[in-house]
Parts: structure tokens; sequence; C-alpha cells
């Protein structure tokens, strides 16, 4: 590396920016390296959509929600920073699918799809034709094809419409706030196709993966902080102080000149960089890098939106209870709610005793209207969904209707080629630029982080180069 100091970038606050800050900050403590790096965020805080709020000894997530212990690159950077012993386990509990006004447990498996036969058999979610017709899958062929296909279209040659629709679509839509039937199997599940190609029947692939016939997805469960997931974004904050953080401020434009990039903010200001990460939704970096024809692309890339409905109720004014942590919803009901979590079952930590705490989330491919009506308007919607399955008696005690606006980048079929053309572009006419973050290689929070992680180490690789 030039023995002169060198600067790098990080655009974007979120957590795959902060990330990115904290291990560049860490690798030129470890390494010696003279090292200057800025964060820079065009909001007031850090973190992105990870928010948090704190209300009457309520912990509430205005986004994400919890993190997925598997993948565990977050708890490991958790114990990193000191904050492991707040580290907190969701309680095991029943989850249901709510078709036609009526609530079916799920039979287990990943994405629905069980490893136990048992479970399925005996499920009400599916007609006696439709199970009939999921057995295919342990007579159907291997995919011909290797090149990506959608969710949707993959699950409905395996299973059939009505386990696709009332099972798999439900679970795996949530997560995407998007089509099954265009979202990419290769970019978000490409684990279903390998087990399809190894075992040729899905159901017996996974068997044979979990033999237990243990949940997958959930035997490891999911994870949060005591304080929320804001207090893992502050701890993180807290451990930049060699940073410089340039909160409120707007990266404008980015331009290559020479060796170096300059960015222009919309202070008037004008950097210079060595490096650069851009960790902004993808649309802020192709408005960033307008200059470049490559970016376009990322025009082309829909995102959806989606608002998260806190309701904190005391316990009296749930007439009907259920024993589990929350339900999704078919698309098959006539609901406007996607999905709703008993926060004070699934985290009890959350809620005060003698309370209920509920969250909700609206908006879905197709039907993203509900998100820009008002809150009052959203209260109500919410409340009359609940009221059919929970025989609600009362007005909540507080309700917090969190928009998240095109904050769902949505990795349709061809995804990741896509992706890795644009990254290809970037490394050749851009070298120095690195993309990393939600838009690209995974949206959840441990995804995220592996990709600041990543960012790092090239933008590192970089420099001892240059």
């Amino acid at each position: 590396m030039n023995q002169q100091k060198q600067k790098v970038v990080v655009i974007g606050g979120g957590i795959t920016g902060l990330v990115s800050a904290y291990y560049l900050l860490k690798r030129a403590r470890e390494d010696k390296l003279s090292l200057d790096v800025i964060l820079i965020e065009a909001g007031q805080r850090l973190g992105g959509k990870i928010q948090t709020t704190i209300k009457d000894g309520f912990v509430i997530e205005k986004g994400p929600e919890s993190i997925l212990a598997r993948k565990q690159s977050a708890s490991r950077l958790a114990k990193e920073i000191g904050m492991e012993d707040q580290l907190v386990y969701n309680t095991e509990g029943k989850s249901f699918v709510l078709v036609r006004d009526r609530l079916h447990g799920l039979p287990g498996g990943s994405a629905g799809i069980p490893p136990k036969i048992g479970p399925f058999v005996t499920t009400g979610l599916i007609s006696p034709i439709g199970k009939l017709r999921a057995a295919a899958d342990f007579y159907l062929p291997r995919s011909n094809s290797s090149s990506d296909q959608s969710l949707g279209g993959f699950f409905r040659r395996r299973f059939g419409d009505e386990v696709v629709e009332n099972l798999i679509e439900p679970l795996l839509s949530g997560i995407y706030a998007g089509d099954i039937d265009r979202i990419s199997l290769m970019a978000t599940f490409p684990e279903f196709y390998q087990a399809e190609q190894q075992y040729r029947s899905m159901i017996l692939g996974l068997k044979k993966d979990n033999p237990a016939g243990e949940t997958l997805n959930t035997k490891d469960g999911f994870l949060t902080f005591t304080g929320g997931l804001e207090s893992f974004v502050n701890a993180i904050e807290s451990k930049l102080k060699a940073a410089s953080i340039l909160k409120g401020v707007k990266v404008e434009k980015v331009i290559k000149e020479g060796a170096d990039y300059t960015l222009t903010l919309n202070s008037g200001h004008v950097m210079t960089a060595d490096a650069v990460i851009a960790a902004v939704p993808h649309l802020a970096v192709q408005q960033m890098f307008s200059a470049y024809p490559f970016f376009d692309h990322l025009k082309e890339m829909p995102a959806n939106s989606v608002a998260t409905i806190a309701m904190a109720f005391d316990a009296s004014a749930i007439k009907k209870d259920f024993d589990g942590t929350g339900f999704v919803v078919s698309r098959n009901s006539d609901y406007s709610i996607t999905a709703c979590t008993w926060i004070h079952k699934k985290w009890p930590h959350s809620t005060p005793a003698g309370k209920v705490l509920l969250r909700t989330q609206v908006g879905r491919a197709g039907d993203q209207t509900i998100v820009d009506l008002s809150d009052e308007e959203i209260e109500k919607i919410v409340l009359e969904d609940l009221n059919k399955t929970m025989d609600i008696t009362s007005h909540p005690d507080f309700t917090i209707v969190s928009r998240w606006k095109d904050a769902m980048p949505q990795y349709n079929v061809g995804h990741k080629q896509r992706v890795a053309a644009l990254k290809q572009h970037a490394a050749d006419e851009l070298p120095g630029v690195i993309l990393a973050g939600s838009s690209y290689e995974g949206q959840g929070l441990p995804d995220c982080i592996d990709q600041g992680e990543e960012a790092v180490e090239l933008v590192l690789e970089y420099l001892v180069k240059k």
C-alpha cells in the first residue's frame, strides 16, 4: 500500500456502510495502515432502516425486526463490540398461515416444505387434490435448465398452484415484499435448486439434509438485542471515533479524475478520495454515477414499498388468543395485511407485563397504495383485519406507523447475472469503487454485514496496488 495517507469514502450510513467503516478502521489499526475513513450519510442518523422506538416500556422495531441467527456475521460482530450479553433469542412458538379467515398451523420445513410427510398430510391448508398434486414432487424429473427461473415457476412445477398460493407464496413473498412469479430463484434460494438437482425430489432432499425433521430456518432461531436493533447501530457508531462522520450531507456526483475520485456534495463542497464504497440504494447509486451509462440499468430494478404498524394493547383487549408467534396471509384471503407478529410472545422482553404488542405489515407487489394512506386510515384497516381473527374489543393504547418507500429491492429473474455484469463494469472502468448493500446480494442484516466486510477486503486489495 502507498505509504502516503490514503482516503476511503463510505457513502451511506445504513448497516452496510456502517460496518464497512468499522472494519476499515479495524484493519487500519491492526495492519498499521495509513488510512483516512470518511462516512457520509444523507440523513441525520445512522442505521438506515434499523430504527427502534422505546415507548412506555415497549421496545418497538420500526424496520427490520430480527436477525437470522444461523447467519453468524451479526452475532460475531456483536461479540467484537461487547454486545454479546445483550443478544436475545426468540421464544419458540407455532406459526400460522391465514387462508380464507382461518389460521392454519404451518406444517414445518424450509419455506413451508415439510421434511416430514405427516404434518403435511394432515394440514387443512391444502385440499386432498392439492396434496395429491404436491406428491408429484416424488416423481417429477429435475429441472432441465441451469439458468435462472422464478421462485413461483420453480415451486409450481414441483408442487402445484395450491401449495404455492396457500403456503409458499405467503412465506417467501413476505420476505421480499415481491411477486414470487418474478423473484429470482438463484438470487434468493439457490439451495432449493441445488437440493432438486442432487436428490430430484425436494421433499426427500430436505429430509436428507434435515433428518431430525426440525423446522429449517427456525431451528437456530432469530436474534435481537435487549435494547432493540438500534442499540447495535449505536454501539458500532461509538467505535468509529477515528473516522470522520458527516450526517445530513448528500453526495450528488462521483467522477473519476485520474487515479482519484471527486465527490460533489450538496453543500457545494468537493471531496477527493482514493477509493469509494457506495452503500446506498441502487437508485441513489445511479444518480451519483450518472456520468457512467452502465449504471443506467439500475433504473430498471424495481423497489417495492411497505409499511409496518405496531399496536400496543392491554392484554384484556384480545378476546381470541392463539398459542404461537404470528401468521402470514395468503393472497386467497381478503385482507390488506400481509403478516402479523405477536411480538409480546416472540420477544417477551419487548412488552410490559399485562400488555400485548402486535406488529403487522401492509404493502405487497401490485398493491402498494395502502402505504400512502394516512396513519388513521391504515390503523382502521389493520384493526378491521385483525378483528376477523383475534376479536379485539378496544382501540390500541398507541399505534406507530412506519412507511418504507421503495425500500425493498426486487431480485427479479436474472438478478445475479445483472449484478455481476454491473460490478465487472465498475471494476473495469471505476477501479476502487465498490458497490454493496441490500440492492445486490441479500437484504437481511447478516447479508448486509457480509457485503460490508467484503467491500473492505476489495478496497484494501485495490489500495495495495494503487
